[in-house]
């Protein structure tokens, strides 16, 4: 109960978690292996993990406790000191160790996840030639994975799994003790074993890798997953296997069935991206969780609670999020993250709301993408700059503002998309921090340009709209 309620997790992400332990103790029993199992609502759950241990130690009284990894800081500081002799095992659901990591970091000044990237293709030998060179003549595709959906596009149905006798008891569980947390159950129908995960992934490979690589920042209304494959909160809670997937991937290139963008664009995501935030997390750690470089105060509306703003693209990812409790990459960088970052939230309202929403998100993974990668609030040490955009951005790679009551032409007027005048407002006010920054000079020699007239009306049009926000008014 501790873990479940130590945020608001969404419902679904619950009933994911509880339904697979479930089905794998089931599995494990059917192996041979002795289980002993704890339901929530059994009367001597003492509802925390390491007062658990310490009950099961005196109950069973073993010769060795063995343990993987956690993957929250919190969790495993509380196991540490629990009392207990624990053997620690390096967790398997990841290609780099946490000691691995450190030994890349060590005497880097700033740290940069490209280059552990070709580290991690180096070692997993993934799309290299015979000479050690990335195929391709590159080790980065990105500039070819940021095409817009084109009219008419149609991306495959998404993959659904109706839930069995077991995953039926866990979501009324859910139902029962998790009433007051955001988000439904009523959509749930997520992969809980390894067989129906792996499902999942084939129907990818066959249906939404090929226009992955063109379409994974795009975004269009009611279209939540696109050519995404929804394997990630099923990854992270080792259904799947990183070594498999990438294997697959490449595989599927070399046949030529997809194109190298897409191919390397994904590889990117799990050995790249998904392993450096992990190892950032457990190398800065516990002192990361507290950075805010840009000194942000501002509460959390309570719109990303309930998806009730007549910004379209905000409605559209929250409302799915809420309802799925899934959103992609972009929707989650460059719309819900970009306005909290152009809003100045406070690091631990937003890092906590990621956290809660997202059936993929846990603390290793969560942290440092929003406070570092979304908020910037760790001073550029994950990303040399702010991800930050105007309404133009968003206008770009989806369909949104096309049904939005706000003008993304406009930035000054009562009817202006919000995200025009806080963009530049946020540029004002963080002049002093940012402008040395190499790769915002094109930004702020565009504000430079601009007249002073325009300047007050986009600074005065951004403060009344940061506090109506404060005033507890939506947008």
């Amino acid at each position: 109960m501790e873990e479940a309620r130590h945020v608001p997790h969404h419902p679904q992400k619950i009933a994911l978690i509880f339904s697979a332990m479930r089905h794998f103790a089931e599995a494990l029993k059917q192996r041979g292996t002795q289980v002993h199992y704890v339901t929530l609502d059994d009367p001597q759950n003492t509802g925390s993990v390491p007062s658990e241990l310490r009950r099961w130690q005196s109950l069973i009284k073993p010769d060795e406790l063995h343990i993987t990894d956690c993957g929250d800081w919190r969790l495993e500081q509380s196991l540490r000191i629990c009392g207990l002799a624990i053997h620690w095992h390096s967790d398997s659901r990841f290609l780099c160790t946490r000691a691995e990591f450190a030994d890349w970091a060590a005497e880097k000044k700033q740290l940069r996840m490209e280059f552990f990237y070709r580290e991690m293709r180096r070692k997993s030998g993934l799309l290299l030639n015979g000479d050690g060179t990335p195929v391709g003549g590159a080790w980065n595709f990105d500039a070819d994975n940021r095409k817009q959906l084109p009219k008419g596009a149609r991306p495959p149905s998404p993959a659904r799994f109706t839930p069995d006798v077991i995953t039926a008891d866990v979501l009324a569980l859910v139902a029962e003790h998790f009433s007051g947390h955001y988000g439904t159950l009523d959509t749930f129908d997520y992969p809980v074993t390894h067989a129906d995960a792996q499902a999942l992934w084939e129907y990818f490979l066959d249906w939404g890798l090929a226009a992955f690589g063109d379409y994974q920042d795009a975004m269009a209304t009611d279209e939540p997953f696109l050519f995404h494959a929804r394997i990630s909160a099923a990854l992270n809670i080792g259904l799947l296997d990183v070594r498999k997937l990438c294997s697959d991937v490449e595989a599927a290139y070399w046949s030529g069935g997809i194109a190298l963008n897409a191919a390397e664009g994904f590889i990117r995501q799990l050995i790249g991206w998904r392993e450096y935030v992990r190892g950032v997390y457990w190398l800065k750690m516990p002192d990361y969780a507290t950075g805010n470089a840009l000194g942000n105060t501002r509460s959390l509306p309570e719109f990303y609670w309930t998806g009730e703003t007549k910004m379209n693209c905000m409605h559209q990812a929250i409302s799915q999020s809420l309802e799925h409790a899934y959103a992609h990459h972009i929707q989650r960088l460059m719309v819900t993250g970009n306005f909290a970052l152009l809003a100045g939230i406070a690091p631990p309202q937003i890092c906590e709301w990621y956290l809660a929403i997202y059936m993929d998100a846990f603390d290793w993974v969560e942290l440092p993408n929003t406070l570092g990668m979304v908020m910037h609030a760790d001073g550029g040490y994950l990303g040399s700059k702010p991800y930050c955009a105007s309404g133009q951005y968003i206008k770009r790679m989806s369909d949104y503002c096309k049904g939005c009551a706000y003008k993304v032409s406009e930035s000054t007027t009562e009817d202006a998309c919000p995200f025009n005048a806080l963009y530049w407002h946020f540029l004002m006010r963080h002049d002093e921090l940012l402008r040395g920054n190499q790769r915002m000079g094109m930004v702020y020699k565009n504000l430079d340009r601009m007249a002073d007239t325009k300047q007050r009306a986009l600074w005065q049009r951004g403060e009344m709209l940061l506090a109506r926000l404060d005033a507890g008014g939506s947008l």
